[in-house]
């Protein structure tokens, strides 16, 4: 067995530079930095995601985000995070089940502005370079309202991979895609964002409506139960605070462990970690 780490003492160097940059990035906006637990009773109900739970029922975060937009309904700035999420069953080349996250919520910001505000982050990591954006439906070509989400999963899955090498936000997914997004003009208020062919960003114009919260959840539960998963308890705090009233806000979350792949030329995530799930 190698105890020693799978990266090398100058990534790791690296690495504490960028997480140094990116704290001066939000200083520098005037957004606050938060820390929320890592174990809690809730997990995702997003069928495209699983949770690990440890043997008293709780589940390891796959993202702050609950706990994040809790902050927010109680009176929170604008706010950022950076530190592990945990998901199951993600293991591989840009996969491991810990991995580190920075995410981050604009109180004001709409889906365009803060677009805007990641390639500025992204400039800052990675050095400065021009975006292009392409629609959903456009990469997918297909017919959207039509086409079944398993296999609209596959194709926009395999159009990321056959895009050149760019820096590219992909828009205007379609409503049953929306995940927590709002929807506007028929059309969820998301975007991802391509660097080099690896996904980077996921971000939405944030939903507030409680009663159309509920709704998706349970939708993500019924999804679930068609693909044998287990279904997941609905955090009934998580609703409470949209019922109590989030903020109009925009917010994302950005795989840092990726931006620093890119920003060295590695050609996996264990080259920029120290202790991937292999030697942990």
């Amino acid at each position: 067995m190698d105890w020693r780490p799978s990266c090398t003492l100058d990534v790791l160097a690296r690495r504490a530079d960028m997480l140094a940059a990116t704290r001066s990035f939000f200083a520098a906006r005037e957004v606050m930095e938060v820390q929320t637990a890592a174990l809690a009773a809730h997990g995702v109900t997003d069928p495209a995601i699983e949770s690990m739970r440890t043997a008293d029922g709780r589940y390891l975060q796959t993202s702050p985000e609950y706990q994040m937009k809790r902050l927010l309904a109680a009176g929170a700035p604008s706010i950022y995070q950076v530190g592990p999420v945990f998901r199951a069953g993600e293991a591989g080349r840009w996969h491991n089940p810990e991995f580190t996250m920075i995410e981050w919520y604009r109180v004001g910001l709409d889906g365009q502005a803060l677009m805007r505000e990641v390639a500025d982050l992204v400039d800052a990591l990675l050095g400065p370079s021009d975006y292009e954006r392409r629609a959903y439906a456009d990469l997918v070509g297909a017919p959207v309202e039509s086409t079944p989400e398993d296999e609209l999963d596959l194709r926009i899955s395999d159009a990321i991979a056959k895009l050149k090498p760019a820096r590219v936000f992909i828009t205007e997914y379609p409503a049953p895609q929306a995940a927590l997004a709002r929807i506007e003009g028929g059309v969820a208020s998301r975007f991802e964002l391509v660097v080099d062919g690896v996904e980077v960003a996921n971000g939405y114009h944030e939903l507030r409506d409680a009663h159309e919260l509920r709704r998706r959840m349970l939708r993500d539960n019924t999804l679930r139960r068609e693909r044998g998963l287990a279904e997941i308890p609905l955090d009934e705090a998580f609703l409470a605070a949209h019922a109590h009233g989030l903020p109009d806000c925009a917010g994302v979350a950005v795989g840092f462990d990726r931006l620093v792949a890119l920003k060295l030329g590695a050609d996996s995530l264990a080259a920029v970690m120290p202790f991937p799930v292999e030697r942990a």
